[in-house]
């Protein structure tokens, strides 16, 4: 049991490992705004993500019971930590990831305006009397 759990967590360190890794390029992509390489790297992290709780799953019962034995050795100690501070950076990459994507949401949402604006302008025409008046001029109008 001693060995399988010292493998199992190994195993959710390098998980861990790999999906901070996954964040950072996901950072990347975001600003670079590559969707279809962004996507393909979500559904690698969603897959990731999974064997990272299954591993959770199986080895918080072992945990327990060797809590309930006595204090754990240190070998097991230092894997739980290295994988908490793991896991800590990985929650900083995420909130900074959500902060870019918000960010170019709102980017977005400002080009958007922008065109409208552009395009109302451009429609704006005259009538006979000089006012100001919208919509595009339509054949049979002639200045």
């Amino acid at each position: 049991m001693d060995n399988t759990l010292s493998k199992q967590l190994d195993q959710q360190v390098n998980n861990l490992t790999s999906l901070k890794g996954m964040l950072d390029k996901e950072l990347h992509l975001i600003s670079s705004r590559d969707a279809e390489a962004l996507m393909t790297l979500l559904n690698e992290k969603e897959l990731l993500l999974t064997a990272i709780q299954q591993i959770d799953d199986a080895i918080n019962p072992q945990l327990l019971a060797l809590q309930q034995q006595g204090p754990l050795p240190e070998t097991y100690e230092e894997q739980i930590a290295q994988a908490k501070e793991l896991l800590s950076e990985c929650q900083y990459c995420t909130d900074v990831n959500q902060i870019a994507v918000e960010q170019g949401q709102l980017r977005l949402g400002h080009l958007r305006n922008l065109m409208m604006e552009v395009r109302a302008k451009e429609s704006l025409t005259y009538d006979k009397a000089g006012k100001k008046k919208g919509g595009f001029s339509g054949k049979g109008v002639s200045a």
